[in-house]
């Protein structure tokens, strides 16, 4: 562990309090000093969320630390379940608490509580916050799910979206819409929304969603083998990705992937007029690898972008961006050093950044464009819309949210570039209000005014500088270059309008 400004993952108890603070009915009881007690200001702030987290901790200090701690932690068990009356308790101690080895798991079982209670063991100086997420989920679903009958009706359950997660509470209704048109029932949406006793019935399902593999993968793993459900592989994030999730889930369960995609618009809006100039842009991309390899898909592949370089914080998955990187030919940056992260996207310098929200303070830093597509992110990306990142909506709010850093990057562009002309002039007021032209613009009537440009060697009258900036700026340089080049073999001193469109007759042949 190491003290930084900014960290992508925190320690894998905070892994813990995203999955209580998503379920229902579960209470997690964590053995903590006091300066670890930091669950509300992340989930109420940050997340917005309309009630506290379910955690109660047991907020020892340095004087308590010679003497006995246990009695701490049983006394704020026993509290909790008197209190809160939860169907199910989680317990396990924070990576201060860890030091102590006060073992929460085998105190809370002495106490001998008429609900489940289940031990978390979350390696604190090894494994970070997915780690966490992960591994309690899975201890969950093992102590809790067992094998039950199918439902009539084909169903599944959807695991893994959790509280402070990117976009989740909208990705769970976008999914579940596409999964109905197909003609399958959502068993069970977990963690995030579901109770002890909902986890308990997840064997009735007949195959798991794994939406989210950092934080679900153990648990789709264990119910594949001890309650024979197969779970998809594809995260369906794109319009490709999409329509491959479908057809895996038609694999499945023997229905038409064919569902309504009438509102699906990114296909026809990247290919048209308005996205064509934004065809081959360089980008960097970073995040948690589930929605790094989504991105990176849908940059290449949906939206004609560039991939310039791509990465993940999460080392779990450094083998699957990696391979990644390999088939798109570019480095694969596996690192949790947002610093590391930064000199990478100085030297690859691309012109937009798809990344976190540690990536967003990086692009406003080196002056480039960021979308956010992955956590940690702040409050503005949970936004009350709705807004999700998965299916055919989702493909939607991604093209809008890429694009429009983009769109506004060159609205900039393009008004410093007239910011000399009468309507973008520093001094100039706003355009739809008249009589704001500066006196001194609104003097140069004279067609005959010259401007004298390149060191004196050419001058051009104002009226041909005036014809030139009609010229678009992506091909404005290289004919006044070649102006002026034409100008001098000519003898020429002086560019008017004749003399610029003379070299533009003389080039073009």
């Amino acid at each position: 562990m190491k003290l930084t400004v900014w960290t992508y993952e925190g320690p894998p108890h905070v892994g813990a309090m995203r999955v209580a603070t998503g379920m229902k009915g579960l209470h997690y009881v964590l053995h903590a000093p006091q300066g670890d007690t930091y669950a509300d200001l992340l989930f109420t702030m940050i997340e917005r969320r309309d009630h506290r987290p379910p955690v109660t901790y047991t907020t020892f200090q340095a004087r308590d630390l010679g003497s006995d701690t246990a009695h701490l932690f049983k006394d704020a068990c026993q509290q909790a379940y008197d209190r809160f009356k939860p169907e199910a308790i989680i317990v396990g101690a924070s990576c201060t608490a860890e030091l102590i080895q006060d073992d929460p798991g085998g105190l809370a079982e002495t106490l001998g509580l008429p609900i489940p209670v289940i031990p978390l063991e979350l390696p604190s100086y090894q494994r970070k916050e997915n780690f966490g997420a992960d591994e309690t989920f899975f201890q969950i679903v093992r102590h809790l799910a067992r094998p039950m009958e199918k439902t009539a009706q084909v169903s599944c359950n959807i695991i893994g979206p959790t509280a402070l997660g990117f976009r989740h509470r909208d990705d769970i209704q976008e999914l579940t819409a596409l999964l109905f048109d197909m003609g399958v029932q959502v068993n069970v949406v977990a963690p995030m929304g579901a109770s002890p006793s909902d986890i308990a019935r997840m064997g009735q399902a007949h195959f798991n969603v794994l939406l989210y593999p950092e934080t679900a993968e153990a648990a789709a793993r264990w119910m594949e083998r001890d309650l024979g459900q197969p779970y998809t592989k594809i995260v369906p994030i794109g319009v490709g990705a999409t329509r491959d999730f479908l057809a895996e889930v038609a694999a499945i369960t023997s229905l038409s992937p064919q569902v309504d995609d009438s509102r699906l618009r990114l296909p026809w809006w990247s290919s048209s007029v308005d996205s064509t100039y934004l065809t081959g842009k360089r980008v960097f991309i970073f995040g948690d690898a589930t929605h790094v390899k989504a991105s990176a898909r849908i940059a290449r592949d949906e939206m004609g972008f560039e991939v310039a370089g791509i990465g993940c914080y999460n080392r779990e998955f450094a083998r699957d961006i990696r391979a990644l990187g390999k088939e798109l030919g570019v480095d694969s940056l596996i690192s949790d050093d947002y610093l590391e992260v930064e000199r990478v996207i100085e030297e690859l310098q691309p012109e937009m950044i798809l990344g976190t929200q540690m990536e967003r303070h990086i692009g406003k830093r080196l002056g480039i464009p960021c979308a956010v597509i992955s956590a940690p992110v702040h409050v503005q990306d949970f936004p009350a819309r709705y807004s999700p990142q998965v299916g055919f909506e989702g493909a939607n709010v991604i093209f809008d949210t890429w694009i429009h850093p983009l769109v506004m990057g060159l609205e900039e562009h393009l008004l410093h570039m007239f910011r000399d002309d009468f309507e973008f002039h520093d001094e100039a007021g706003p355009s739809h209000h008249g009589g704001h032209m500066p006196k001194d613009i609104a003097a140069a009537a004279d067609p005959q005014k010259t401007v004298l440009l390149e060191d004196g060697n050419v001058i051009w009258l104002d009226a041909a500088e005036r014809e030139l900036k009609k010229i678009p700026f992506f091909v404005r340089g290289k004919a006044k270059r070649n102006t002026e080049k034409f100008a001098s073999e000519k003898g020429v001193n002086q560019i008017s309008v004749e003399t610029l469109y003379e070299a533009k007759a003389h080039y073009a042949r």
